[in-house]
């Protein structure tokens, strides 16, 4: 699968420790998998990209509506909880059919880099030091109440308004893709694999475990 993108949808389990080579090595265990292979777009179709949409988990079919009804029916699979794409290559579509389960040896393998996609920790509103790293104001004679602000946010005349794009304090979350973590073990029982290191989003939070777009 050389300079393949695919990967799969799991949950966050959270960490432990294992022995390689008699190492203590910290790793975080995913569940990866089933996932069923809902949709394949192509570049030769309406959609002008190659990707394969996934459905991971089970969800009630009274909590979704007509139209994603229709769209499960199509490959005569359960309702999933999450659905998501994942950017491949053409000979990933041709492996990989509308309506075929694919489990988490058929893509990873110990010895292989893989890229952890997640949502971060949600850390609630946030200040302009902690949020963007901001020096902060000088704390010298005559300072009062301002070490931690952001300062000017623009100008009186000229263009009149705060620019888009300005860094300024809010909620800190988002998505967060952690690059080229090595895969220590991989449980094909239990459909677990085991990253060496962190991962990013709490436990029991939804990931994306693909195959390393940049490799080492």
């Amino acid at each position: 699968m050389a300079n393949s993108k695919m990967g799969l949808l799991g949950i966050k389990l959270g960490m432990t420790q294992i022995y390689v080579d008699d190492n203590v090595v910290p790793c975080t265990i995913v569940q990866l998998g089933p996932c069923r292979v809902l949709q394949a777009k192509t570049t030769d179709g309406k959609d002008g990209y190659s990707a394969l949409q996934l459905g991971f988990g089970t969800q009630k079919e009274q909590r979704i509506t007509k139209a994603q009804k229709g769209h499960f029916a199509k490959t005569s699979s359960g309702v999933s909880r999450w659905v998501s794409e994942i950017r491949v290559t053409a000979a990933d579509i041709e492996k990989y059919a509308p309506g075929t389960d694919i489990l988490v040896t058929d893509v990873f393998k110990a010895g292989d880099v893989a890229d952890v996609i997640g949502d971060r920790k949600g850390r609630g509103f946030q200040g302009v030091m902690k949020k963007f790293h901001f020096k902060g104001f000088i704390r010298s004679h005559g300072s009062h109440e301002y070490f931690r602000h952001g300062g000017s946010i623009g100008t009186r005349l000229t263009p009149g308004m705060v620019l888009k794009g300005k860094k300024m304090p809010g909620r800190r979350n988002g998505q967060v893709t952690v690059q080229n973590i090595d895969v220590v073990k991989v449980e094909a029982e239990r459909g677990l694999i085991f990253l060496r290191g962190g991962a990013p989003g709490p436990n029991g939070g939804r990931v994306k475990v693909r195959l390393a777009v940049k490799g080492k």
